[in-house]
């Protein structure tokens, strides 16, 4: 008698995964340069794979971050392991542990309801904002340390300013995710 291993990624979520990573990518494409930090479609990619994808969303986003580091530009600076000192690679950290902590919380609801959805999307929120942010804070006043930015002003400028922003994108991630995990055909694509 055999038994078999279970696989870490099915070939479904093999084909999946990498959909959400280059629609991450796009996102940073679609960019408004206000200070240090651009605001992009990012986080709304990050969400819906968190959402839809359950943990394996950690995936999604492991694949964006090192594809970047690999020097693809798909970050919304460019690309390659320099990106690590500029202020938006704190976000970058916070998209992979956003996605996976969304995604694992979205397992363990078994029919969710849109603010269950809408809550686990501004966590995520919250998430990226704190690594961000902080990260921020730290590159301006001890890894770089050419224009010293306050804990205020970078909680302003890196969490803040994007705020409004993101928290519609939390609900209109939470209203189409809702939707697709109650639709019996994508029920049926990652079953």
């Amino acid at each position: 008698m055999q038994t078999q291993k279970k696989r870490l990624l099915t070939t479904k979520e093999m084909a999946i995964i990498p959909i959400f990573s280059a629609l991450t990518a796009i996102g940073a494409f679609i960019k408004i340069p206000i200070g240090p930090v651009p605001v992009s479609l990012q986080t709304v990619f990050v969400i819906l794979s968190g959402l839809l994808l359950g943990r394996k969303a950690i995936f999604a986003q492991l694949i964006y971050v090192l594809l970047g580091l690999m020097g693809l530009p798909v970050f919304t600076g460019g690309g390659g392991l320099g990106y690590i000192l500029t202020p938006t690679f704190g976000y970058l950290v916070g998209f992979i542990l956003a996605a996976g902590l969304i995604g694992y919380l979205r397992e363990k609801l078994t029919a969710p309801t849109f603010l269950q959805l809408l809550t686990l999307s501004l966590l995520g929120v919250l998430t990226i904002y704190t690594l961000g942010a902080g990260y921020l804070y730290v590159l301006k006043n001890f890894l770089v340390g050419t224009s010293p930015m306050s804990l205020k002003n970078a909680i302003r400028y890196g969490a803040l300013v994007f705020l409004p922003a993101d928290t519609l994108w939390s609900i209109f991630a939470a209203g189409l995710s809702r939707r697709l995990l109650h639709h019996p055909q994508y029920k049926s694509l990652l079953g």
